[in-house]
């Protein structure tokens, strides 16, 4: 996999800043490694700080990167089972879901508060409401990482739309936690 090997950027890419959540435009011949290859995204440490980088731009990164990225990642639909569709559909969805800085996904980092699907409409389709928090005040990342839960959540063939709301009470704390998102960060 290509973790932690340099690359150069082979064009000009949009990519996001982490913690701040706003885009910048990183220049062809960046230096680049990537600390973290988890749903769909990439964050990338450059002399400048920490970036996102969305899967459409993952070619800036040079093909043998892509390669080893579509090899290695999963992709952002979640595959739906034949199963009937339940609660569990979204909580797998949301489980796709990466904060870029932390190795472990949003469910298992103790951030989902709530999630409350309505009844079925006419045509058998679902609307998910849920509440989530970040493990830091004011990171921008958290409307990103939201919205990344909204279209994962949208993806399922049940659900006609989905909000997510990101709230501060009550505060995040570690010990929010899962024992297996423990396990991953060699908590226990």
């Amino acid at each position: 996999m290509t973790v932690d090997n340099e690359l150069i950027l082979t064009r000009d890419t949009t990519a996001t800043i982490i913690p701040a959540g706003e885009e910048q435009v990183l220049k062809a011949g960046t230096i680049a490694v990537i600390s973290q290859a988890l749903g769909g995204t990439v964050t990338i440490r450059t002399d400048h700080g920490l970036f996102r980088l969305a899967a459409k731009d993952w070619d800036a990164l040079g093909q043998s990167a892509v390669n080893a990225l579509n090899a290695n990642v999963k992709t952002d639909k979640v595959a739906e089972s034949s199963a009937p569709f339940s609660e569990a559909s979204v909580w797998d969805a949301m489980k796709q879901c990466y904060d870029p800085e932390i190795p472990v996904n949003i469910v298992d980092l103790g951030l989902i508060y709530d999630l409350f699907l309505s009844s079925p409409n006419a045509e058998g389709k679902y609307k998910a409401n849920i509440k989530m928090t970040l493990t830091a005040q004011g990171c921008g990342m958290g409307p990103v990482i939201a919205d990344d839960a909204r279209q994962r959540i949208e993806a399922l063939d049940a659900i006609e739309s989905a909000q997510v709301d990101i709230i501060w009470d009550p505060p995040w704390t570690p010990h929010m936690i899962s024992a297996e998102g423990r396990l991953k960060l060699g908590l226990d």
